[in-house]
């Protein structure tokens, strides 16, 4: 497994490639719904923490809930996001924060800890690789504002 940071540049969208199903359905929706929280308690603590409503409990709950909807949606699981906010516009939702590269990074490696913890748990080192992927790719997408 390779959990490498490709540089990302402003207004440069690479095509992203959704991650394998397989890498759900191995994980399972409350595995992966761990998986989340937990990154989100990362980012509770660290440098990016003033992206996030740390400051308000529900805000924070409902922010990890939105993560993880359109997280499963993307890799395969049911349509929380769509079904409960409708079409994903993740550009146009992030637009309002401003994300620089710097702090991509951060959420990156964050979540880069928490996957390597995986193949301990029996999930396959290719599903990994394609969701850290994905994430690697589509994250280029939000960043907005220069380091």
């Amino acid at each position: 497994m390779k959990l490498t940071i490709t540089q990302g540049e402003i207004g440069v969208r690479p095509p992203a490639t959704k991650p394998h199903p397989g890498f759900f359905y191995e994980v399972g929706e409350e595995r992966f719904k761990k998986l989340i929280y937990a990154h989100y308690d990362l980012i509770e603590k660290s440098d990016i923490a003033f992206l996030f409503p740390i400051h308000d409990e529900e805000d924070f709950a409902e922010a990890k809930k939105h993560a993880f909807d359109f997280l499963v949606e993307m890799c395969g699981g049911e349509k929380y996001f769509t079904q409960n906010r409708g079409p994903f516009q993740m550009v146009g939702r992030h637009a309002p924060f401003r994300i620089d590269e710097a702090g991509r990074k951060t959420w990156l490696t964050l979540m880069a800890g928490l996957l390597e913890e995986l193949p301990k748990e029996g999930i396959t080192e290719e599903y990994i690789q394609s969701f850290w992927d994905y994430l690697n790719i589509f994250s280029m997408w939000l960043v907005n504002t220069k380091s």
